[in-house]
């Protein structure tokens, strides 16, 4: 159903082309739309979690229909926000048949408010839902050549580009940028078309750095990103703009940096970059002063020698002192002589099957290691027996390979002292265990706490700083692997990651509320406490006492004083007369 319509024109949904093309009624695409929802409800149910499922929602991400599109990529996002009229617009107000309204209605002050306040609510009910998506890592690993899905998608999005809205090139770029990292793809031209949408005013440009650092992984090319790099500078890292703006380019300079930190070159006057780029660690701002010492203790780690040596920090320097020099791109160390650990690993099966010197520890509880985890099966005997050829003897050559030039090369390096600085001890030290054993995940799980423990112990006994070292790198790696196997969006990149620190927000009615209301716990009944204390019966002031307190400017203005004052010479003499008649009657 999905396949139906896929040679049509394509629709855009922006301005007089949603819905149309070249002016002619479009296709609806209803059937691949259902197709696209009735795929996505199974995959939620559990029912169909399969690569065709994949397959069939990544057909609709190239369907001519927009619609059809925006419901295929939301389900690799993992948003439930689709395009269609649904549960999103009951919830949130019509902001079109408002202004529809507006525009017969008469224009008063008020309507210009209510349609104001109607944008407002519901741009953040569409943020929250944005914030609470998170995207579906399954589908997108389950991907059929996930290389040249990613190609089509960037082509779709270059040459109609001017069809679709901001929004929905938003969608591709966010699952474009998400493939590429998940997939560790190069798609070298996804960085040259993003660059004309890094400015500082652009819309949604923190989801658009996002969707670039996303995309950036250990084997993309630093000569790709150089351009972006100082892009990202000259928007949004100077004295011309907000805090905000200047820590939401330096944070995305740091998450690009932490994928490639070779983007940073010396040749390419990288070092002076980041020279100026660390130097806004002396900003007013909190959220700028935090950017900068990120990325600046991100260098410190990856690559110190970009750095003045007043900025490296001990660590550090006492690598470069030592040679410990990080590799160009491209560049990897000599060959691998052990697994660090394996001979603890050996130590304790030996100790965990009896001590036998001689234990065999090939086949031996091979299974359980391997439990939940999927093992390709290799062919049967009897398809292999099919493809044997039968071989005459007098056909077969005898070679006499003792006097070689590789056996010749072999025997060169064997002497006590070896020419790549390993010494015999150290062959010799090697453990045999990963020769004579298939080592299994649960293995490995078991290696890194016989590490972890090892490490424990010599610094208990005593172990000088490099033993600190090692312990706290290995507990750094044992939780980075947990909280991997736990969430895996741990490695995803949000907008709040590019924002960084920030000012608290100013709380709105809801919550200025639930803070009172808090505040009001475990205390007595709201109200004034006056007149109520020292008293037989609760009971509040009297007359008398409000009057005695009585400010004296209100006292001034009061009825009964103001009588006084307009009072004629007759009613002054009476009430005279009768203060005197009272104060005889008082004395007899």
């Amino acid at each position: 159903m999905v396949e139906k319509g896929m040679d049509a024109e394509v629709q855009g949904d922006k301005g007089k082309a949603r819905g149309t093309a070249n002016g002619q009624e479009g296709t609806k695409g209803t059937e691949a739309l259902w197709a696209v929802l009735v795929t996505r409800e199974l995959w939620k149910k559990n029912v169909w979690n399969d690569a065709k499922s994949v397959s069939i929602v990544a057909l609709g991400c190239f369907h001519p229909v927009a619609k059809v599109q925006s419901a295929a990529l939301h389900f690799f996002l993992g948003s439930d926000e689709e395009d269609e009229d649904s549960e999103s617009e009951d919830e949130a107000p019509d902001i079109r048949a408002l202004q529809h309204r507006r525009e017969i209605n008469k224009k008063t002050k008020s309507g210009e408010r209510k349609i104001a306040k109607a944008e407002h609510v519901a741009k953040k009910k569409s943020t929250a839902k944005g914030s609470k998506s998170t995207p579906n890592f399954p589908a997108i690993q389950q991907l059929n050549d996930p290389q040249g899905f990613g190609e089509k998608l960037y082509d779709g999005l270059v040459r109609y580009d001017k069809r679709y809205s901001l929004e929905h090139k938003l969608l591709i770029m966010q699952l474009l940028s998400r493939i590429m990292g998940t997939h560790k793809l190069c798609v070298l031209g996804f960085y040259t078309y993003i660059m004309k949408y890094l400015t500082h005013h652009q819309l949604r440009v923190p989801l658009i750095l996002a969707s670039l650092a996303q995309s950036v992984h250990e084997l993309t090319p630093p000569d790709a990103l150089v351009p972006v790099i100082r892009k990202i500078a000259q928007e949004f890292v100077h004295p011309g703009v907000g805090a905000e703006v200047i820590a939401a380019g330096i944070n995305a300079i740091r998450e690009i940096c932490k994928r490639q930190p070779w983007c940073l070159g010396e040749t390419d006057g990288g070092a002076e970059l980041l020279g100026d780029l660390i130097e806004y660690r002396k900003s007013r701002d909190k959220g700028v002063v935090v950017a900068a010492r990120s990325l600046l203790q991100l260098y410190r780690e990856v690559n110190p020698g970009l750095l003045k040596r007043r900025e490296r920090g001990k660590t550090a320097s006492m690598g470069l002192s030592s040679g410990n020099q990080p590799l160009p791109f491209g560049q990897q160390r000599g060959a691998a002589m052990d697994i660090d650990g394996l001979n603890l690993l050996e130590e304790h099966l030996k100790q965990a099957k009896g001590d036998g010197p001689d234990v065999d520890m090939s086949d031996t509880e091979d299974e359980k290691g391997w439990e939940n985890w999927d093992v390709a099966s290799g062919s049967s005997s009897d398809e292999s027996e099919d493809e044997w050829i039968n071989v005459d003897s007098d056909e077969q050559k005898e070679f006499n390979i003792s006097d070689s030039e590789d056996e010749k090369e072999a025997k060169a390096p064997e002497s006590n002292d070896r020419g790549d600085g390993v010494t015999e001890e150290r062959v010799q030290s090697v453990s045999i265990l990963a020769t004579t054993k298939i080592l299994t995940p649960a293995d490995f799980a078991l290696l890194q706490d016989l590490r972890l423990k090892e490490a424990q112990r010599v610094v208990e006994a005593g172990g000088g700083s490099q033993s600190k070292r090692r312990l706290a790198m290995l507990e750094a790696q044992k939780k980075a692997v947990v909280s991997a196997g736990d969430d895996p969006t741990a490695t995803l990149i949000t907008e709040s990651n590019i924002l960084g620190v920030r000012k608290k927000a100013k709380a709105d009615y809801e919550e200025r509320l639930a803070s009172i209301a808090k505040g009001r716990e475990g205390r007595e009944k709201f109200g004034s406490a006056k007149g109520k204390k020292n008293k037989a019966s609760v009971s509040s002031s009297t007359n008398k006492e409000k009057k005695r307190n009585k400010p004296i400017m209100m006292a001034r203005y009061s009825s009964a004083v103001r009588a006084k004052k307009m009072a004629s010479l007759k009613d002054k003499q009476k009430r005279l007369r009768a203060h005197i008649d009272r104060a005889k009657k008082a004395y007899h």
